[in-house]
């Protein structure tokens, strides 16, 4: 299993490896300029030293043999022309040109420097052990080395102090997100990434909590819609058992058998037609924003009109709308309230004329963001303390015909909320019902074909 380590130790570590990088790169080049300034020091006093020897050579000369022990320092004169000792002290150093040069004289490293002595046409060379200045440059190597590490130790300090406050708005978004707190608006930090962290995980968790209660209401509606449409079908296969049973266990004459035979057709016919309600239902609830689609309402009247009247001898259908005016809307659903209208005023109401509207609502006569469809019909109507109660599912109006599901005009109301929009019931011009439906939605003018 992989090591776990804190944000707060990672920032630290991050703090140490670039001060360890910078502190390494700069001790490299401030190590190669020590060793320059102290040989570039040793050879100013090798020159120094040099120039002094020279004014005063030939006096020198008659000291030098006596002069330094071995290994300590080291002069030595040489003819210019042909290169010949002329004096030394006890280290003889080679025949070098003139200036700095470093030169070994019995495996000792020495740094000499040449320079020319005028008056007796020869070089004077003077040198001193390497390891002068090789000491110098290790003691201050090993001071910097310290320095270095002192900086690199200070550095992940305070990588840890301050990024313990750095990490702070995370730790504290994290507690908060742990002990679930509802809103998770962001606290200003000042760390603009926190921030940033903090505002999306509050939307990411208001989305959770929404989705959740979505499922929740949608588990709560399902639990009770099934409990209602058990209900509602209990009483229809009841009655399709008892009628089974009577065929199956009693001898009856053809008329009572032909009776039975009749119920239970119109038994069966009232259990699909709950179906099939349910089912549109359920499609309903299960629409979305990609299938909405510019929608003609004056051609879906026309159309559910049509085919109203060849189902319905005897009845008449009008539509009244301009037609072109496309509105954003589920087609099927459409259909299905104009179908649902016509069939509940038919069934229900014992209509014989139905009038369908299609209108543009503005408040200055031009036309507005909704569209509404009035269905008016000349049937028996709804009483006025039953037009709410009927938009509920399998409630059914005391003048209802009991063939229906009671789910018709659940399929409006829904149908008018996926829409934006609502639906009502009042009392019609023509004597008995009116349907109104209102659609909310920007009309568009459709352009002319051709």
């Amino acid at each position: 299993m992989p090591h776990r380590f804190s944000l707060r130790a990672r920032v630290a570590a991050a703090t140490a490896l670039g001060t360890t990088v910078v502190v390494g790169v700069l001790g490299v080049l401030v190590a190669i300029e020590i060793d320059r300034n102290n040989l570039a020091q040793l050879d100013r006093r090798l020159d120094t030293a040099a120039q002094v020897l020279v004014a005063n050579a030939g006096t020198a000369g008659l000291f030098l043999p006596a002069l330094g022990d071995a290994g300590a320092f080291a002069v030595t004169i040489r003819a210019e022309k042909d290169g010949r000792v002329r004096t030394s002290t006890p280290t003889q150093l080679p025949e070098l040109d003139l200036g700095a040069h470093t030169v070994t004289v019995g495996d000792v490293p020495y740094r000499a420097v040449t320079a020319p002595v005028e008056a007796t046409r020869a070089r004077l060379s003077v040198a001193v052990p390497y390891a002068e200045a090789q000491d110098i440059t290790t003691t201050q190597h090993r001071q910097l080395a310290v320095a270095g590490l002192g900086a690199i130790a200070v550095a992940t300090g305070l990588g840890w102090v301050f990024g313990g406050r750095a990490v702070r708005p995370l730790v504290d978004l994290t507690g908060r997100i742990a002990s679930r707190e509802p809103d998770l608006a962001p606290r200003r930090s000042g760390v603009r990434e926190a921030d940033e962290l903090a505002a999306a995980a509050g939307a990411m968790l208001a989305d959770v909590a929404d989705a959740q209660a979505a499922t929740d209401a949608a588990l709560a509606t399902a639990r009770d819609f099934a409990a209602a449409a058990a209900h509602e079908l209990r009483t229809p296969l009841t009655a399709m058992r008892t009628d089974l049973e009577v065929l199956s266990t009693h001898d009856l004459a053809a008329a009572d058998r032909t009776e039975i035979l009749r119920d239970l057709v119109r038994t069966q016919g009232r259990v699909e037609s709950t179906l099939d309600d349910l089912e549109r239902l359920a499609r309903g609830d299960l629409s979305s924003t990609d299938d909405f689609v510019d929608t003609d309402p004056v051609e879906i009247c026309d159309a559910a009109a049509a085919e109203a009247r060849g189902r319905n001898p005897g009845l008449t259908v009008e539509v009244d709308g301009e037609p072109g005016r496309l509105v954003p809307a589920l087609p099927g659903g459409l259909r299905l309230v104009v179908d649902n209208a016509i069939a509940n005023a038919v069934r229900h109401g014992g209509a014989r004329h139905v009038r369908l509207t299609v209108t543009t609502v503005g408040p200055d006569g031009t036309v507005g963001p909704d569209t509404v469809l009035t269905v008016d019909d000349d049937g028996t109507g709804v009483p006025a303390d039953e037009r709410e109660v009927v938009f509920e599912r399998f409630r059914r109006g005391t003048g209802a015909s009991r063939t229906g599901s009671g789910l018709g005009l659940t399929l409006i109301a829904q149908q008018a909320a996926l829409h934006g929009g609502t639906a009502r019931l009042e009392d019609s011009p023509l004597g008995g019902a009116r349907l109104t439906v209102r659609i909310a939605g920007t009309v568009r003018i459709a352009k002319p074909q051709g």
